[in-house]
């Protein structure tokens, strides 16, 4: 889909961040146009532009009074209000070095007295940088009092595979998936903290009941291991289950559920080939390695994911939404029980970076482009 002009702003209500005041579902006006429209199995839906001019957004997160946080891989947090973008002071300094910069961003499960913002991204350190995660208190247009909580360990050279995904178990503990960082053999290493996902108190600390506490030479804070490059973590709003999507090699695209303390395979198996075309065993080989629910042979390069937890489109409740970057676009998944029962593409002809319920029921999803933008996915108005 061609780049098009601004032709939507979305309403959201303005309002102090911290204990902000209940506000009325945000909407795009009655009078706006969509840029373009798109064809669903729930119909024609608009693609309406919510923001423009933003360098590679990478992550998304709505406020309770409407307005929302977007990140900038470059390293800047925009809130976006009213259709506008306003900087938010206070943020870390990033490794902008190929994939990695500023990342994700979350809101603490009681952010309306916390105010507390969770980022994640690239930590520049010695010898190159880690995938991090801290946490700040968002007041008026700034964060205050930003610390780190946790650090990849050991960090690395080189741009690629960072992760990061953060999101919050049903019990309040914190999930932070980190990249493999191309290194490959580490991630089946239980010392160091490349190629896991991590699992965290709010505050950083270790839960007494991860499965590796105690273990002599396991790092306690991890949760799962034997990943490669996870971008997509999404927890299902009524299993509790963690579902994780990581990037494979040439083919082998992963859609997993989450075990506690189980090893996914990386890189001792995949369902794709090195990039230098040299084979990899097949998941069937190791039984006992946990198995992808579903693989992707060609990728769709999955990155930010969701449920769908809106009523705008009803069709789609309840479905686990994926960003793609490789089919340009949203990756429908409807699910029963550990199994996809049917899959879709939402074809939107740009790269999607974070896709997320917006507190009107829409979907709204992050383009990858240096001229990124917010769009928002709804029923055309009558």
């Amino acid at each position: 889909m061609p780049r098009l002009p601004f032709l939507a702003v979305l309403l959201l209500t303005a309002g102090a961040c911290a204990q902000p005041e209940p506000a009325g579902p945000p909407a795009a006006s009655a009078a706006a146009d969509p840029v373009a429209t798109v064809e669903t199995e729930a119909g024609t839906l608009g693609v309406y532009e919510v923001a423009t001019g933003l360098d590679h957004p990478w992550g998304l997160a709505f406020l309770p009074d409407g307005r929302a946080l977007v990140t900038e891989r470059a390293g800047r947090l925009h809130l976006l209000g009213d259709g506008a973008l306003a900087v938010v002071a206070g943020t870390p300094e990033v490794a902008d070095e190929g994939q990695g910069g500023l990342l994700d961003v979350a809101l603490d499960p009681d952010f309306e007295t916390t105010a507390l913002v969770y980022l994640t991204y690239a930590k520049p350190g010695p010898g190159g940088a880690a995938t991090a995660v801290g946490r700040g208190r968002l007041e008026g247009e700034a964060l205050v009092g930003f610390e780190d909580l946790w650090v990849q360990a050991p960090f690395h050279g080189g741009g690629r595979h960072f992760g990061s995904r953060v999101a919050f178990a049903p019990d309040g503990t914190l999930l932070v998936s980190s990249g493999d960082r191309g290194q490959k053999d580490p991630a089946q290493d239980l010392g160091d903290t490349v190629g896991v996902l991590v699992r965290l108190t709010r505050d950083g600390a270790v839960p007494d009941d991860n499965p590796f506490v105690g273990r002599d030479g396991a790092r306690p804070e991890i949760w799962s291991y034997g990943h490669r490059n996870g971008q997509g973590l999404a927890v299902h709003p009524a299993t509790g289950e963690i579902w994780e999507t990581e990037f494979g090699p040439r083919g082998g695209d992963e859609l997993n559920l989450i075990r506690r303390g189980a090893n996914y395979g990386w890189p001792l198996v995949s369902a794709g080939v090195n990039y230098s075309g040299t084979p990899i065993p097949d998941p069937s080989t190791r039984p006992d390695l946990t198995a992808a629910v579903r693989a992707w042979s060609p990728v769709i390069s999955p990155s930010g994911m969701a449920f769908y937890t809106g009523e705008a489109i009803p069709e789609w409740t309840g479905s686990l939404m994926l960003a793609s970057l490789g089919r340009q676009g949203v990756v429908r998944l409807e699910l029963e029980g550990d199994a996809v029962a049917h899959e879709e593409t939402v074809a939107l002809g740009v790269r999607i970076r974070d896709v997320e319920t917006g507190p009107d029921g829409s979907l709204y999803v992050l383009t990858d482009d240096t001229d990124g933008a917010v769009w928002r996915l709804a029923p055309l108005a009558e």
